[in-house]
């Protein structure tokens, strides 16, 4: 058994609300995304999605690298593309390139398995806690009711908010999330996340005020991700827990801010060296009796990823609709994302629909390169509004 060739098609949807924090308060309501292929030649293709940025990266690495190999060593490929990224590193595009390839590869082999992934990967279950985001900080508070009422009727009770631009307003817009989803008839969990915004100092300041109405579950990106004394300063200043990780690469990164006692939850997701290196990461929680949890992605589909971890607590659902082109889906019920029985992760593309994604040109505020920093962040305090009145936003 062989891999054969890869194969990309890049498009882009609309979302079905724009998605914006306190770095970035207009946000963006479109998405590249670039489907990838995988084939062998017994027939069978590894599938998954990534950035178009990475597609001439993606092509090169598999056909210097993987193509006549046997698909199934899906951990030494990972290895081997790692090795040739020494010198420079699997950073930014590199990084999601070999991201990409390796979750095609666990696709592929559970596949040839016939099996899903969660069960190649060990699962004993097919469950998986969820909890919704809203990545809108400039979402109005009507549309937040009813995001979260509408995953409360779900089942869901647990519930994450962006803040970090006006505290007045993150406090009623946290109210608004505890008491939408209170209408699951469950107790709510609360959490928030300021996407590195606030300096340790700041961060603490304005939790604490939180702090005195919400009991917050977790504080998600208090501090630069990279800032160890930073990050265990505020967890040590808050009630709060610290978790970190959804913008680091490599378990090289996470090793510091583990060892430091600078994070109390550590995030992980497709981003973090693909599906090998989310494993390796969460075994150095585990070590350390540090909970993981997995970040969003169009249709669920690296739940099986969360379903195979002993020390994962619940998993990010956006609800942006990015499923659009994608054929399979794990649904939502009672607060859990349910794993189908679908082999390998469960999705495919509907290539006729992909076609139509590429082909239409973007209406609305597309994303263009990586997320920014706004102007202030960690410096001063900047009302919501004063960029905008001198012309800097």
């Amino acid at each position: 058994m062989k891999i054969t060739a890869v194969r990309t098609q890049p498009y882009h949807i609309q979302l079905n609300r724009a998605i914006s924090d306190a770095n970035d308060p207009v946000g963006f309501d479109q998405m590249p995304m670039m489907a990838v292929w995988i084939d062998t030649d017994v027939g069978v293709s590894g599938v998954t999605l990534s950035s178009p940025s990475a597609q001439t990266l993606i092509h090169t690495m598999v056909n210097e690298m993987l193509i006549g190999r046997d698909p199934r060593g899906v951990r030494g490929h990972w290895k081997r593309l790692m090795d040739a990224a020494f010198k420079g590193g699997n950073r930014g595009l590199v990084n999601g390139a070999i991201s990409a390839i390796d979750i095609a590869l666990w696709d592929l082999k559970a596949k040839l398995n016939n099996e899903p992934l969660w069960k190649t990967l060990g699962a004993s279950t097919r469950k998986v806690r969820a909890y919704v985001s809203d990545i809108g900080i400039g979402l109005s508070d009507d549309a937040l009711r009813r995001l979260y009422e509408g995953m409360a009727a779900k089942g869901v009770n647990a519930g994450k908010i962006k803040v970090g631009l006006d505290q007045a307003a993150d406090l009623r817009r946290i109210g608004i999330m505890r008491d939408a989803l209170a209408t699951s008839g469950k107790v709510p969990i609360l959490m928030v996340d300021s996407n590195e915004y606030w300096s340790p100092k700041q961060a603490i300041r304005h939790i604490s005020e939180f702090e005195r109405y919400y009991d917050i579950f977790w504080a998600e990106e208090p501090a630069r991700r990279w800032d160890v004394a930073g990050l265990r300063k505020v967890s040590n200043g808050i009630r709060t827990a610290v978790s970190t990780g959804e913008n680091l690469d490599d378990i090289s990164e996470f090793k510091p801010l583990i060892a430091g006692e600078a994070a109390d939850v550590i995030q992980i997701g497709s981003k973090t060296a693909g599906i090998t290196g989310m494993l390796m990461v969460a075994d150095l929680a585990y070590a350390f009796d540090l909970p993981v949890s997995l970040m969003n992605c169009p249709a669920h589909f690296m739940a099986h990823v969360a379903a195979a971890l002993p020390n994962h607590n619940m998993m990010e659902c956006a609800m942006l609709g990015r499923g659009d082109g994608i054929i399979g889906r794990h649904e939502i019920e009672d607060g859990w994302i349910t794993l189908s029985d679908r082999p390998g992760l469960g999705i495919e593309f509907d290539m006729v629909r992909l076609d139509q994604l590429a082909a239409q040109s973007p209406s609305g505020k597309a994303k263009a390169g990586s997320w920014g920093r706004r102007r202030g962040a960690g410096l001063v305090e900047i009302a919501p509004n004063e960029l905008q009145e001198r012309g800097e936003e």
